[in-house]
C-alpha cells in the first residue's frame, strides 16, 4: 500500500518536473513569435500542437515511472485518476482567465512569466490535458508492464 501511495507521488511530481521544463524550455527555445499568434496573447497552433503532443508524452512516462515504483497492482489508475481530476479542476479557471486576456494586445518579445499571466488559448485545450493525461498514464503503465 505504501509503495503504491508513493508511485502515485513520485509519478505526479515527475510529471509537473517535466510539464515545467518542456514548456519553459519550448518557450525559450522558439521565442514569443512561435508561441503566440501575432500581436495577441493567443497562443498559436503550434504551441498548441507542441503542447498536446509533449503532455501525452509526459504522461506516459509518469505512468511508466508510478508502474515501475508500484511493482503491480492499480497505482498507475490511481495516478490516472488523480491526473484527470486536478487537470479538470486546474482547467476551469482558464475559461475565466481567457475571457479577461482576450482583447490583450501583445507587442514585441515578453518574459515567460508575461507570456504565463497572460496566455489564451481555445476553451478545448486546457481540458484535453487531463483527457490525454490519463490515457497517457495508462499507456506508460501498459508499457512498464510488459518490459
Amino acid at each position: 500500500m505504501v509503495r503504491s501511495i508513493i508511485a502515485v507521488i513520485v509519478g505526479y511530481v515527475a510529471m509537473f518536473i517535466l510539464v515545467s521544463a518542456t514548456f519553459m524550455g519550448a518557450f525559450l527555445l522558439m521565442g514569443t513569435d512561435w508561441s503566440f499568434k501575432p500581436n495577441s496573447f493567443e497562443a498559436s497552433n503550434a504551441w498548441n500542437i507542441m503542447a498536446l503532443v509533449a503532455s501525452l508524452v509526459i504522461a506516459v512516462i509518469a505512468g511508466f515511472i508510478c508502474a515501475a515504483i508500484a511493482r503491480g497492482g492499480k497505482a498507475p489508475i490511481a495516478l490516472a485518476i488523480v491526473v484527470f481530476v486536478l487537470g479538470i479542476l486546474f482547467a476551469v479557471p482558464t475559461l475565466f482567465a481567457n475571457k479577461e486576456n482576450a482583447n490583450r494586445v501583445r507587442s514585441g518579445n515578453i518574459s515567460q512569466m508575461e507570456a504565463m499571466q497572460n496566455a489564451t488559448q481555445p476553451p478545448w485545450v486546457p481540458f484535453s490535458f487531463p483527457i490525454l493525461g490519463a490515457i497517457g498514464v495508462l499507456v506508460g503503465a501498459k508499457l512498464r508492464r510488459r518490459s
